[in-house]
């Protein structure tokens, strides 16, 4: 394998981020794979214009996307890294995957980046930190194949904090915003009841780094919690015991929409449902396909 870094890219109709992504990556070389979904807008351009390897294929979901570009793109660097089409390299991740990431002993095999997320043009503060494996090397990490959620298995090897940050910055309005939840929501559903039922037979700890598995239990804790009452309680969490409110209106909206409005629309389809399919899981998956053109 070469030294460095293959960059894989997912987009669809992403020309307002592309861009800002691209020069961050620029920044530490990185040959770059943009796989996309056949985008009606600018986005084939944007790549071409940053020297980025251009593929398409039909989505199904992140993670079968992300291991298709696994897969298929001729990677021949020593490491790969994951970055969305609305995120971008900090100043301080640009400089720690410069500085740090070839001294690394081959017994590392992955490397977490910490998540600072940014809404309406304001860094969201009052919130946990999150490190989130971004870099792997190739060969030994694959999504899981979950429809939302889902992390990066590391087949063997160590995992270590490279302590540079990566922002998720998403530059669409608010209508925009919604309309993009209210379709993760059938994917959030479909998450949590299988996490309940298992519905796909998905396993939900393995080979993930110590960070996601906490992550996994407390979801498993909030699967088996109320619902709508835990989409309530978890906003109050959030905005008044993690002082969310210092954030000001941008923090308000943040945790409002995103800690419980979309929650509460998560469960009103887990609801959903369950009414009309109990604890049948044939059934369940038969009604999603029937009403949200899913199929599982």
């Amino acid at each position: 394998m070469v030294k460095g870094i293959s960059a894989i890219v997912l987009t669809y109709n992403e020309e307002i981020h592309l861009e800002r992504c691209l020069k961050s990556l620029k920044m530490i070389n990185a040959k770059v794979f943009v796989v996309d979904s056949f985008s009606t807008d600018r986005t084939r351009e944007i790549a071409e214009k940053y020297g980025a390897h251009f593929y398409q294929n039909a989505w199904v979901n992140y993670a079968t996307q992300f291991n298709w570009a696994l897969d298929n793109c001729p990677i021949d660097t020593e490491w790969v890294l994951r970055l969305d089409a609305d995120e971008y390299l900090c100043e301080n991740g640009i400089e720690v995957i410069n500085s740090d990431l070839s001294k690394l002993p081959d017994t590392v095999s992955a490397a977490t980046l910490v998540l600072k997320r940014v809404f309406m043009g304001r860094e969201i503060k009052r919130m946990p930190k999150i490190k989130m494996i971004r870099l792997f090397r190739y060969g030994r990490g694959r999504s899981e194949n979950r429809w939302m959620d889902e992390h990066i298995q590391i087949e063997f090897g160590d995992i270590i904090d490279l302590n540079g940050a990566f922002a998720d910055d998403n530059l669409n309005n608010i209508g925009w915003w919604t309309t993009k939840h209210n379709s993760y929501s059938v994917r959030e559903a479909i998450d949590l009841l299988d996490m309940e039922y298992q519905i796909l037979g998905n396993s939900h700890n393995n080979n993930l780094d110590e960070q996601a598995r906490k992550k996994r239990e407390m979801k498993m804790r909030y699967v088996k919690s109320p619902l709508f009452i835990r989409s309530f309680t978890y906003f109050i969490y959030r905005y008044i015991f993690k002082l969310g409110f210092l954030d000001g209106k941008e923090g308000f909206l943040w945790h409002f929409l995103q800690g419980w409005w979309y929650r509460t629309l998560v469960d009103a389809k887990v609801f959903e449902i369950k009414k009309f399919c109990g604890d049948d899981k044939e059934k369940m998956k038969q009604y999603i396909h029937n009403n949200y053109g899913i199929r599982l």
